[in-house]
């Protein structure tokens, strides 16, 4: 399961981190979100100790889009070792999430 970052735990989970981590920033109402969730699950799954994959809901963590200027929903934000490296707006492949992931994992 797609591991739920909040704007408190963002920090440590993401800044802080040495892994590969792809945050999935949605909200609840948002249709094309709602379409990427399964993606994202599955994505968490295949990564499950080689990086972390995790949503964030905009509503509830309104820090997160704030200082990364998210402008729409779903936005992608990918960070290596803590530094953001790709920031990819609207829906995506499930291929094309695994590619940028694997270009930071190796």
């Amino acid at each position: 399961m797609a591991y739920e970052i909040t704007d408190l735990i963002f920090q440590q989970e993401v800044l802080q981190s040495d892994k590969v981590t792809l945050i999935d920033l949605w909200a609840e109402w948002c249709g094309p979100c709602r379409l990427m969730s399964p993606v994202i699950e599955e994505l968490a799954q295949e990564y499950q100790g080689r990086a972390v994959v995790g949503k964030l809901n905009v509503d509830n963590n309104p820090e997160v889009p704030v200082n990364y200027n998210v402008r729409g929903i779903p936005t992608f934000l990918l960070f290596k070792n803590g530094e953001l490296k790709e920031k990819i707006v609207g829906v995506q492949t499930k291929q094309f999430l695994k590619d940028k992931i694997e270009s930071f994992l190796g």
